[in-house]
């Protein structure tokens, strides 16, 4: 764990090493200053020598501006530090995720890849900083305080060591029953921001089902939680007030007690009793210190964990050593191909596929919910690695080509289409980032997007909200068949993405396909016959097998599944999913 957050300092190295070098010159400074006081008291008030006051009170000026400086030093590299290392932290954890593959992501939720983003982050941060000051200031000034503590007279200092022991043992107390709280709160973070993020994205839903109340309910549970382990964990660190401010006035007090007669017996002199009172609370107060870093230390425990799990987090999915970087044709084979989303799965997703399409074929997939249509097209763009068997397309194993020219030559629009703030034309060059409005414009004449995009205010140039909330659900599935198209790619999956679009405008997408990319492989998952049944062929998925594989006329004489489904929606009396049911 600790190579693998080491590994993220970087650039920040020097400013890493800076820092306590100066919060060890501040600590050299202030302990200095209290042995020029006991001179000028010594030596300078008691034997009325104003020079020796002028002059020690100098150099207790130049101290304490030296000390200033090495403070104000170690605090600006020790932000700088911190917050590099913070930054290094979200980039190589946002660029490392941005490697996954869906078997990787399926692993963490959104919600806990935020809060590893910020709070785990933010506490690592915050850990750092006063590891690089506190960590190094606090044993420095412990050891100085002590070490002068001894000469100056041992048998005072031999109080400070009980109270040392004393504060050792009561304070790792107080951290370790702590510690187990802290540890429990950062998985609440994950429910809260769950919570936060369906609400936020769903709102709509929400208001339309008036759940207003429900959410806010559901909100408040995350949050009470979270709440509830903090007073727990903040009750617990508590404590270090009370028994530090015990522990600091006992010494004071045995201190001034012992002090006193040392002084009378003249073994001891005011000047050196004030040191050792200053000593006493620098001691006591670097305990305090060494106990916040521990606490902090151990809330950022399971934070780094945490950041450690992303960071550590392989690729399933990688290029072979000489991966073939050109896709010859849209020609897809399946042979004997079986698919499980986890190895410890008991049945495949998908079971023994055999099929062979061929380029530029258009190819219509039908089937029930979890028929597993779309496990079937993700495969061919290696979203996911087949556990059996092997799939080409162009000739060449998927698992041959360089995953980012397969992917440049296989457009997918999934079910869940998606599109990101900016204006039209931004997300349409997510196709082509060097499209000209031309070719946008062609490509959703293609999709039928142009025709709604042209009634807009600013046109090509209206601006999407994050999600594409100020589009319908039919114009986002067009403009994301338009980014798809921009690709133009040697194979267009279309995995359900005219479903809210209707039966005229489904017609005339097809239409510009069969016209306008014939040479293009087309898959196109439907739950409407009506959608597919113009294909070339079509495949008839059921639990994980194809049922069946023929032209619709074909399908009609021969599948019987095909057949009275086709027969239910022609009567309008069912679809595929009812009628499989049945």
């Amino acid at each position: 764990m600790l190579k693998t957050l080491g590994a993220q300092i970087k650039e920040f190295k020097k400013d890493s090493v800076l820092t306590p070098v100066f919060m060890i010159g501040e600590v050299i400074m202030e302990t200095i200053i209290p042995l020029l006081m006991a001179s000028i008291i010594d030596n300078g008030v008691t034997a009325g020598n104003m020079k020796h006051i002028y002059l020690i009170g100098i150099l207790m000026v130049g101290a304490a501006l030296l000390s200033l400086t090495f403070g104000i030093m170690g605090g600006q590299f020790g932000a700088r530090a911190s917050a590099g290392f913070a930054r290094n932290l979200r980039k190589a954890m946002y660029e490392n995720i941005q490697t996954f593959s869906f078997s990787n992501i399926d692993k963490f939720s959104t919600s806990g890849l935020v809060t590893r983003l910020t709070t785990d982050v933010t506490n690592i941060q915050n850990a750092y900083q006063m590891i690089l000051r506190m960590c190094m200031r606090a044993p420095a000034t412990l050891i100085c305080a002590m070490v002068m503590s001894f000469v100056i007279s041992p048998r005072l200092a031999s109080v400070y060591l009980v109270a040392v022991i004393f504060l050792a043992c009561a304070l790792g107390l107080i951290v370790s029953q702590a510690m187990k709280y802290f540890s429990q709160a950062f998985p609440k973070y994950d429910a809260l921001n769950e919570s936060v993020q369906e609400n936020v994205s769903a709102i709509r839903v929400v208001k339309a089902y008036v759940r207003e109340d429900y959410e806010v309910e559901k909100f408040k549970k995350a949050s009470n939680d979270i709440y509830k382990i903090f007073c727990k964990a903040e009750g617990i660190v508590l404590w270090n007030n009370p028994v530090m401010n015990f522990a600091v006035y006992t010494c004071i007090l045995a201190i001034s007690w012992m002090g006193a007669h040392m002084i009378v017996q003249d073994s001891l002199t005011t000047g050196q009793l004030m040191n050792m009172l200053t000593y006493c609370m620098n001691i006591l107060m670097s305990l305090m210190m060494l106990s916040m870093i521990f606490v902090m230390v151990t809330m950022s425990m399971a934070s780094a964990r945490r950041i450690c799990e992303v960071l550590d987090e392989k690729a399933d999915l990688a290029n072979p050593e000489k991966p073939v970087s050109q896709v010859k044709d849209g020609s897809i084979k399946f042979e004997h191909v079986s698919f499980s989303y986890r190895e410890d799965a008991a049945d495949p997703v998908l079971k023994d596929i055999s099929l062979e399409i061929k380029s530029g074929e258009t190819i219509g997939i039908i089937g029930g919910t979890g028929s597993a249509k779309s496990s079937l097209v993700n495969l061919v763009s290696r979203l996911y690695d087949v556990t059996k068997g092997e799939l080409l397309v162009g000739g060449v194993n998927v698992k041959d080509y360089d995953m980012e020219a397969l992917r440049n030559q296989v457009a997918v629009v999934l079910q869940n289409n998606v599109l990101f703030s900016g204006t039209i034309l931004d997300n349409l060059r997510w196709g082509d980032r060097e499209a000209t409005e031309e070719e946008c414009r062609h490509a959703c004449e293609m999709a039928c997007a142009d025709e709604f995009i042209q009634k807009m205010p600013d046109g090509y140039n209206t601006y999407i909200e994050q999600g594409g909330t100020n589009v319908s659900g039919g114009q986002k599935q067009r403009l994301c068949i338009a980014r798809a198209l921009l690709k133009k790619p040697k194979v267009l999956i279309l995995d359900d993405s005219t479903s809210a679009v209707d039966t005229a405008t489904d017609a005339k997408i097809r239409k510009a396909f069969a016209e306008a990319i014939p040479g293009t492989t087309k898959l196109i998952i439907a739950q409407r016959i009506s959608s597919v049944e113009h294909a070339d062929r079509i495949i008839v998925m059921h639990d994980g097998q194809v049922d069946g594989f023929d032209t619709h006329e074909e399908l009609l004489k021969n599948n019987t599944i095909y057949r009275e489904v086709y027969d239910a929606q022609m009567s309008g009396s069912g679809d595929f999913d009812e009628k499989n049911q049945a």
